[in-house]
């Protein structure tokens, strides 16, 4: 992930791969700060499903906070 200062607007999305297709739903638009601070508050089983995509990149959020 190339941007990476905590105002980069991002989304933060969860990408569900029980749904046929991989249904992907958008958590956030906003602040990279704020979204990895959304993505800690949630669930464990569903952190492992939350991606960040900037303008230029998207990462596993387990992936990009070494978890």
């Amino acid at each position: 992930m190339r941007t990476t200062y905590d105002s980069a607007t991002v989304r933060l999305y969860h990408l569900d791969s029980v749904t046929e297709g991989g249904a992907a739903t958008t958590l956030l638009y906003g602040p990279l700060a704020e979204a990895l601070a959304l993505a800690a508050q949630q669930p464990e089983q569903v952190q492992d499903a939350l991606f960040i995509a900037t303008d230029n990149d998207v990462v596993a959020y387990r992936d990009l906070v070494g978890g």
